[in-house]
């Protein structure tokens, strides 16, 4: 492969930080293929010489791509690409066959699984009456043994039985359809926010790292409500994507 230098381009006269003209197009080239995982880079000493940059500017720029879960630093190996990030279409798809379908090996460690009352936020999402029961199951879904995902769904406790084994083993869509349940239509938010110390030792992120956050009520035949899940992705690790089209 050519030098990176000779792939990336610096305007001087841009109003673009330098680093982030450089963590950009490294990031193109990482997430076309060109830098493949496993590419290592030449030191932040000697690349700053190549391009012509200060090394603070060529660290920084270096750091927020280690920061967005694309270069690893590793004492005795230097800076290699990793590129561990998960792109997620937005359908109705678990994040367990996303993960199988993009070549990635899905692993799910049951955090809790019991019967509670349902709060009235959960019970509004499903359709019942505030206290009714409902099944809360709380995951921690990891890609390639990186942890990823914490997830928590909630379902009306008489809609199908479920065992800590079913859901270390299948994802929960699968077991729904296997029971017979129809997933018709999603109701669907996506948002962020900090991390907290709990979700940050779980998740391996720094404490107030940023979160994504997604809210989903899962809709069977004749519109009965069927799941609502409340989960948080890794935003280092993770991002959603969508195809917008003109009427």
């Amino acid at each position: 492969m050519e030098s990176i230098t000779r792939l990336i381009t610096i305007d001087r006269s841009s109003p673009v930080p330098l680093y982030f003209q450089v963590a950009q197009q490294l990031q193109q080239l990482i997430e076309s293929g060109t830098l493949a995982p496993g590419t290592r880079l030449e030191n932040e000493i000697a690349l700053a010489d190549q391009f012509g940059l200060s090394r603070p500017t060529m660290r920084q720029a270096m750091q927020h791509l280690v920061d967005k879960g694309l270069l690893a630093r590793k004492r005795g190996v230097g800076t290699q690409v990793v590129n561990n990030r998960v792109r997620r279409q937005i359908e109705l798809t678990s994040l367990f066959e996303d993960l199988k379908r993009d070549g990635r090996q899905p692993r799910t460690e049951v955090l809790s699984m019991q019967t509670v009352p349902a709060p009235a936020k959960v019970a509004a999402a499903l359709k019942l009456e505030p206290g009714v029961d409902t099944l809360a199951v709380r995951r921690l879904r990891y890609a390639d043994d990186a942890p990823i995902a914490v997830m928590e769904n909630h379902l009306p406790a008489d809609l199908l039985t479920l065992t800590g084994e079913d859901l270390a083993e299948h994802g929960l869509y699968e077991l729904l359809r296997r029971a017979g349940i129809s997933l018709r239509t999603a109701d669907q938010t996506i948002g962020a926010r900090r991390a907290t110390a709990v979700e940050s030792r779980l998740l391996g992120e720094s404490r107030g790292g940023t979160l994504l956050t997604m809210e989903r009520t899962v809709f069977g035949d004749a519109g009965r409500p069927v799941e609502f899940g409340s989960h948080l992705y890794r935003a280092s690790r993770y991002s959603f994507e969508m195809t917008l089209t003109a009427h």
